[in-house]
């Protein structure tokens, strides 16, 4: 499994993503999920995908390669006009790909589903954040729901509901996001570290930063430290349950 954010701020994009891919308590292994396109100036595509391992990569490896050799003459992700026609053709070959699979295979399409985030932003536009569902259908982030999880949703997604301010500076959301991740990690086998990291500055039509949070890392531990230590002291201040009320 894995666990992925998309969340929008009024600066521009936040992405994280976990690396941990399993097919079994015996077989895990660390693969990235994340994956950018640019075209400096005009436009800025990032994708992060949960689900079916060999799906997500079917779809990055298409929407690679279309990149280079469009098909039927249709835009690629890297020509067309805006975010929702991109949504549109990630969708589609995200269609295309299970479709493929299903017949293939087992009959039932779920073990070769995929849920993808997809953000970005193509001159002339808004930053836009999209989810797309196996079927190849989407939604978009607006101001009432405005950031994605794919893939172990509910155990990080308290954080996000209770501390998330769309003013908020890219730096105190990824602190955000990793309180987030921390609670899934703890509380999940299936999503571990290392940890994917991408923020996009609204009109700057380039990556702002992009990092790598390794098992090491002194940040995310005094982050993970911090916060439990956080949530005890604020359970202890709570005021105290009695049977005779």
């Amino acid at each position: 499994m894995t666990y992925c954010i998309g969340l929008r701020l009024n600066k521009g994009l936040v992405f994280m993503s976990d690396t941990r891919t399993n097919a079994g308590v015996d077989d895990i292994a660390q693969v990235r999920k994340m994956k950018s396109w640019e075209k400096p100036g005009e436009r800025v595509i990032t994708l992060l995908s949960a689900g079916n391992l060999a799906t997500t990569q079917a779809v990055v490896s298409l929407l690679d390669e279309r990149t280079k050799a469009p098909v039927d003459r249709s835009p690629s992700i890297l020509e067309a006009p805006s975010m929702f026609q991109i949504a549109t053709i990630v969708g589609e070959t995200l269609r295309e790909v299970v479709k493929t699979y299903a017949h293939k295979g087992q009959e039932a399409e779920s073990p070769f589903g995929a849920t993808l985030i997809l953000g970005g932003q193509v001159k002339g536009s808004e930053p836009r954040l999209f989810l797309i569902y196996p079927e190849g259908n989407f939604i978009e982030a607006s101001d009432d729901s405005p950031y994605f999880q794919s893939g172990e949703t509910k155990y990080g997604r308290p954080i996000l509901v209770r501390a998330y301010n769309p003013d908020m500076s890219f730096e105190d959301a990824i602190k955000l996001m990793m309180v987030s991740f921390d609670s899934t990690i703890r509380a999940n086998l299936a999503v571990d570290l290392p940890l994917d990291v991408q923020a996009y500055e609204t009109d700057s039509y380039a990556i702002k930063a992009q990092l790598r949070v390794e098992r090491d890392d002194p940040y995310f531990h005094s982050i993970s430290v911090g916060w439990g230590d956080a949530l005890r002291n604020a359970f202890q201040s709570l005021p105290d349950f009695t049977f005779d009320r």
